[in-house]
């Protein structure tokens, strides 16, 4: 299973490049797909908010995928790994909400 575990490690390394490039961007950042920005007090805390959520999500994404060097394939231990990516992802968004509402302008 090390070819699933660098397949899943790749997109964590995708995730930490959204992350830089919401970092280093000078315009809001979106985080849902197809949504435009906010309209937001200060552009740099609000982008960096969001950058740190995408390096949380990274990390997350890629402590999920540990297990993959261990298992078998088509093991019922795929399971907690799919709900752990599951539950981080519904994390992160009701996070990104909490982060929009703090720096949207009023």
């Amino acid at each position: 299973m090390i070819t699933g575990f660098v397949i899943w490690s790749s997109v964590s390394v995708i995730l930490l490049g959204i992350g830089i490039s919401a970092w280093t961007s000078k315009k809001p950042v979106g985080f849902f797909t197809g949504a435009k920005p906010p309209e937001v007090k200060d552009t740099n805390k609000y982008n960096r908010s969001v950058a740190v959520l995408w390096f949380v999500y990274a990390i997350l994404v890629e402590l999920c995928g540990i297990p993959l060097l261990f298992l078998e394939q088509n093991s019922a231990g795929f399971i907690p790994v799919i709900f752990g990516v599951v539950a981080a992802t519904i994390a992160v968004c009701i996070a990104y909400l909490q982060i929009e509402k703090k720096h949207r302008l009023p």
